[in-house]
């Protein structure tokens, strides 16, 4: 991290020791120190001297936007809010508190109206009826108002005391920023599942970060506003905005165990994660060149029908061996049939695309 980058330590206003030998009258002046940031403390530049400091952290961003999709946590809010008032009250920055509420059937929605009353920087959303996480995020984004917008659940096992760091290293240029749960306290069936879809998904998409479903993540506003987040899409939100241009990097974040309730994790979920990441794969690779996938898989069949086809032809007349009831006729049919099909299929959908594309649909980073 550059030394300008860094959050700025303003000090306190403790007197420091004035040199032992000097010539020069002594200014009543407050000595400027230069500081390093260490997650566990703060600590002068080296050879120069250390004396007490105020921890409040300056960033470059003028408003901070916590956006806490949540589905039936009662028990977990009014702890949850206790910790992230500790955490963001040594932030110069301005920030609200965004809470969305997916239909929750329990008290969740009126301990937040009870926090609200007492706290002008939360946020309500509450849904009808329990719409999914990614629905939830699309519309907290919608209604964030940060420069720098931070998701987080709402279940206590993301740390808020994280998002500072997340923060620091948004500051450093990206635009992104992932929390990584190097270690994690979630059930066994969930920790194997999460690990393989992380695996596949980093093979795939050639993103290089451990944790792509991780629910601590830091945001500049312009990549919330570009990207739309549906079905169950969140899980690959970093996917989405690598595709649309967006810098993106990883922080390790501390992850708790479960203090109350129980996981959603389900076994649907992990049959839904391979259709997801077929979903993302195509529309971010192939959604503005459908040529590039379907052609490609239809000259790839004709071909193979067409040697086929050509190997029997030449028994047939060459060699004078039957071919009518034989199945790889059939298959080399097939081949082609399906090929021409493909290749028809990545015509059409390069007419639609030419057809509507619009410029709205490109990220533009500066204009003049």
């Amino acid at each position: 991290m550059d030394e300008q980058q860094r959050p700025e330590i303003v000090p306190s206003t403790a007197q420091t020791q004035p040199p032992a030998n000097t010539d020069k009258p002594q200014q009543n002046k407050r000595p400027t120190r230069k500081y390093y940031y260490n997650r566990k403390k703060f600590k002068p530049a080296p050879g120069q001297q250390e004396f007490p400091v105020r921890e409040q952290l300056k960033f470059s961003f003028k408003k901070i936007s916590i956006v806490i999709p949540l589905y039936n946590e009662e028990d977990a809010l009014r702890p949850l809010y206790s910790e992230l008032k500790k955490a963001l009250k040594n932030y110069s920055s301005d920030f609200e508190i965004v809470f969305i509420d997916d239909g929750s059937s329990d008290r969740s929605l009126a301990i937040i109206k009870e926090l609200a009353r007492t706290d002008n920087k939360i946020k309500y959303i509450s849904f009808r009826a329990n719409y999914g996480k990614s629905a939830a995020l699309q519309v907290g984004f919608k209604h964030a108002t940060g420069d720098a917008i931070v998701t987080m659940d709402a279940d206590l096992q993301d740390d808020p005391a994280e998002i500072q760091n997340l923060l620091i290293k948004l500051g450093e240029g990206y635009d992104l920023v992932s929390g990584w749960k190097k270690k994690r306290y979630d059930p066994f069936v969930k920790k194997i599942s999460s690990r393989f879809f992380n695996f596949v998904t980093r093979v795939l998409t050639r993103i290089k970060i451990h944790d792509f479903n991780c629910g601590l993540k830091a945001y500049r506003k312009d990549v919330v506003h570009s990207i739309n987040v549906y079905g169950e899409l969140h899980r690959y939100i970093p996917v989405l905005a690598k595709w649309r241009g967006f810098s993106i990097s990883e922080v390790v974040v501390k992850h708790h165990p479960r203090r109350y309730g129980k996981t959603k994790f389900g076994i649907s979920r992990f049959f839904k994660g391979f259709i997801d990441l077929i979903t993302v794969i195509f529309t971010t690779r192939y959604v503005k060149r459908p040529m590039h996938l379907f052609g490609f898989v239809g000259l790839i069949a004709a071909f193979a029908g067409f040697i086929i086809s050509l190997y029997l032809t030449y028994e047939k007349f060459i060699l004078g061996i039957g071919i009518n009831n034989r199945p790889v006729f059939f298959l080399g049919i097939l081949l082609i049939i399906v090929g021409i099909q493909f290749f028809a299929i990545g015509l059409i959908g390069e007419l639609i695309v030419h057809t509507n594309q619009d410029e709205k649909e490109y990220v533009i980073k500066e204009k003049k």
